[in-house]
Parts: structure tokens; sequence; C-alpha cells
């Protein structure tokens, strides 16, 4: 069995988060949320601080995720702050207590809209549909005489000549593709090949877009 080798850097984060953790308890209490309320508040804290880099590690940067990632980064800045002296605890001001109380309501809002706000690349424009192949247009009938003497007076068409051996047809063109498409496109297969370490194939690609297989073997053959 290995020995086990503590991390520094997981051993500072820890002490850091239970300092934060003390002090956003303690400004808490000194607001007047004793009990289980003074405990609640820095898991609020943490919990939005941690929903807000998440949100910006897996989609990117976004206004969303950086405002309500610097709010919890604020209040739990600013716990450390004051309970370091700079206010009377004993007899906090109003203000702080006004803060501290309207908390809940504001973490409740950041965490609903960073759960259920959809990322920039799922607000992407919809895929064009495919090129509809129209419908052939019907030839008309000969119309026959009612009288069966009469049929050499019909104009038939006259027999066509032999066709020569036919060739193979060229490959039809591929199907043009709207540039912002491909670029969403690249980004899922890089993710693609981030997450499983390997190249996305067609058939996945398709899926993940939602295009008919012309038009994904002709996103796929750009992607090369």
């Amino acid at each position: 069995m290995g020995r086990i080798r503590p991390d520094p850097v997981l051993v500072q984060a820890v002490i850091a988060g239970a300092l934060s953790f003390a002090h956003l308890h303690d400004l808490a209490a000194a607001a007047g949320q004793d009990g289980w309320k003074a405990w609640a508040y820095p898991i609020s804290v943490d919990l939005l601080l941690v929903a807000a880099w998440r949100r910006l590690r897996n989609d990117g940067s976004s206004r969303l995720a950086w405002c309500w990632f610097l709010i919890a980064l604020v209040a739990s800045l600013g716990a450390n702050v004051v309970t370091a002296g700079f206010l009377d605890l004993r007899h906090p001001p109003a203000w702080l207590r006004f803060g501290i109380a309207g908390w809940p309501a504001l973490a409740f809002l950041g965490g609903t809209l960073l759960a259920h706000t959809r990322s920039a690349a799922e607000t992407a424009d919809p895929v064009p549909p495919a090129d509809v192949t129209p419908a052939p247009t019907p030839v008309p009938k000969a119309e026959l005489p009612d009288d069966p003497t009469e049929l050499n007076a019909v104009d038939l068409p006259a027999a066509a000549p032999p066709a020569e051996p036919s060739r193979p047809a060229p490959a039809p063109a591929p199907a043009p593709v709207p540039a912002a498409l491909v670029a969403h496109a690249r980004k899922v297969a890089d993710e693609h090949r981030t997450r499983t370490g390997e190249r996305i194939d067609t058939d996945t690609l398709r899926a993940r877009l939602g295009v008919p297989p012309q038009l994904a073997d002709s996103i796929a053959a750009q992607l090369t």
C-alpha cells in the first residue's frame, strides 16, 4: 500500500475555506442571524461562488457568470475584512443587518439564473433545413380514340434511339454550409475530443447538431 502524501495546495485550500467559513458565520451571527441560520450563510456564499466558477469553466466567459462570481467573492472577502476589527460587531450598523437579511433572496436569484439560463452554444441559431428535391413533373398520357380502326391516326411519340452505355454520374457537390454552423460544429467536435480523447465521427456529429446525413457529411468534410 502506497504512502499517503498530503498535497500542500489542498491543505492550504482547506485552511482558507475553514477561515472564510468561520468569518461568514461570525458576521451573520453578529447581524442577528443566530442558530442554524448563521451556519447556512457561509454555505450559501460558497455554493454560489462554486456554481459561478463552474459555469465559467464549462461554458466560457459570460456576463451572467462573471456577475454572480464577483458578487459571491465580494460577500466572502467582505466578511473576512469586516470581522478583522473594522466594525464593532457588538453593535453592527443598520446597512450590515440589511445586507445580511437580504442575502438569501439574492443568492436564490443568482443560483436560479446560473442553473436555468441557457449558454451561448445552446442559444445558437437553429440549423437551416436541407434542400428539398422537387417532385417530378407528371408526363401527360396520349389520348386514344374510341374506334380501334382510327388507332393509326393517333400521333404516337417516336421511339427513342437506343441509349448509349451509361457512364457513372459524377459525385454530387457538397451542400453549402453556413459559416456559423461550421463554427458551432467545430466547437462541438473540440468538446468531444477534449471529453473522450477521440475524433468525433459523422453519426455523433449529426446527432449532436440535429442535421440530415448529407449536411452532416458536408460539415465533417470542412472540419478535417
